[in-house]
């Protein structure tokens, strides 16, 4: 029951501040931020009960559509624990921050369908049924065209918020279909039996066909190329929810159907060649069009699309040790992002423009703005004290240099 309840309490606090809305502002902030906050606390409640032993998992099922093979299940391991985490975590800051970075008179009932988005992507994280899976997914791309296009005066919010559906929304049809043929492969669509039969998988004639769609799906979600063109317009969101959304939440859930369904689908020359060229390409292509960007949240979008390109390419490698670093990095990647963009946010509310061939000599007057952004940036570089005496270095250093020595990327 504690699994529904996460997923649950987010939903509830969507509930609320819909009812609530204008007429009590004063009652959204202990709405949006307990509810959460209760289900972060939870979260963390269950983590001895996941940790226990090696490859325990908790679990939640009730039948709905049996016919159908589709069953209301909940599973907690330590993969869901972790996206969980980020999901909570995260998004609790980021309504922190709008709670002060929109206007008293900009639609906070509108805004707060990322409470909705939020419990959308605990499902996705927390789903024990394939098909379930889907559902939330595909929720999470309906909720992503309204939250891009928040201000829907705007002819780019509604451009970008188009285009986001389009994409994500035909890489869920591709999902669908990919998750039809692998539950017609393992006979059951619930996520324990499948990831039992990787040998039968493997050895499928439909392999390839299904691996495919499913690939498909997590390219478009998590931008990769030659599908990385809507991140960039999708930045014509406010800036919380590009925070939110491109750090820790939709682009991850790419990857984490990436690293959810890596037991079954790993071991294969299709899957290395296929997930690895992709990531490949997409590193580079994101870091080269970085450099070329004036606007300072496209800098940041295109930066994201280069890193998830890294962490595909980390997974399609398929040993130990790159699944380790693709995993550490989803970590490290949202929380440095998550600041950026909130810092990006920040410039932008303060000084009325993102174009940086303008925007110089900031930190004298928004020096601890300039503190976290350049912390932010140094984890980003993958700055860190290698050694013990590079350590005595840094506590001896300048304040610059201690900010780099402490920010460590493993």
């Amino acid at each position: 029951m504690a699994l529904v309840l996460l997923i649950a309490l987010p939903l509830l606090a969507a509930a609320l501040t819909w009812l609530i809305g204008m007429r009590a502002a004063r009652l959204l902030a202990p709405v949006v931020i307990g509810l959460p906050l209760a289900a972060l606390a939870l979260l963390l409640s269950l983590r001895g009960a996941v940790f226990e032993q090696p490859g325990h998992a908790l679990g939640w099922r009730v039948a709905w559509l049996p016919q159908l093979g589709l069953d209301l299940s909940l599973r907690l391991d330590g993969l869901a624990f972790l996206f969980a985490l980020l999901v909570l975590g995260v998004g609790l800051l980021v309504i922190l921050y709008a709670r002060y970075y929109l206007a008293r008179n900009e639609s906070a009932v509108r805004f707060f369908c990322l409470l909705l988005f939020m419990a959308a992507m605990l499902g996705v994280v927390l789903a024990g049924n394939l098909l379930l899976l889907v559902v939330f997914w595909e929720l999470t791309s309906i909720l992503s065209f309204l939250l891009i296009g928040f201000w829907s005066w705007r002819t780019d919010a509604r451009q970008g918020a188009r285009m986001a559906l389009a994409v994500t929304g035909g890489g869920g049809l591709a999902l669908l279909a990919g998750v039809l043929l692998l539950g017609h492969i393992c006979g059951s669509f619930e996520l324990s039996e499948v990831l039992a039969r990787a040998g039968k998988v493997q050895h499928h004639p439909l392999y390839l066909p299904m691996l495919v769609l499913v690939l498909l799906a997590a390219f478009t979600k998590s931008a990769q190329f030659p599908f990385s063109f809507w991140l960039p317009h999708a930045m014509a969101a406010p800036t919380p929810v590009s925070a939110y959304l491109h750090s820790a939440t939709m682009v991850k859930a790419g990857v984490f159907l990436l690293a959810r369904l890596y037991p079954v689908l790993d071991g294969t020359n299709s899957w290395f060649y296929l997930v690895s060229m992709t990531g490949l390409a997409t590193l580079i292509v994101g870091a080269g069009l970085a450099l070329l960007q004036r606007d300072l949240k496209g800098l940041l979008a295109y930066s994201t699309i280069s890193h998830l390109g890294l962490i595909t390419l980390l997974f399609g490698l398929d040993t130990q040790l790159s699944t380790v670093a693709a995993i550490f990095h989803i970590i490290n990647h949202a929380v440095f992002k998550a600041s950026l963009f909130m810092a990006a946010g920040i410039i932008d509310h303060e000084t009325g423009t993102r174009d940086l061939n303008r925007l110089h000599g900031l930190a004298r007057y928004m020096p601890h703005t300039a503190v976290l952004a350049i912390v932010a940036s140094l984890s980003m570089a993958g700055c860190r004290c290698s050694t013990a005496s590079s350590a005595r270095k840094c506590s001896s250093a300048r304040p610059w240099r201690r900010a780099c020595c402490a920010t460590s990327t493993g």
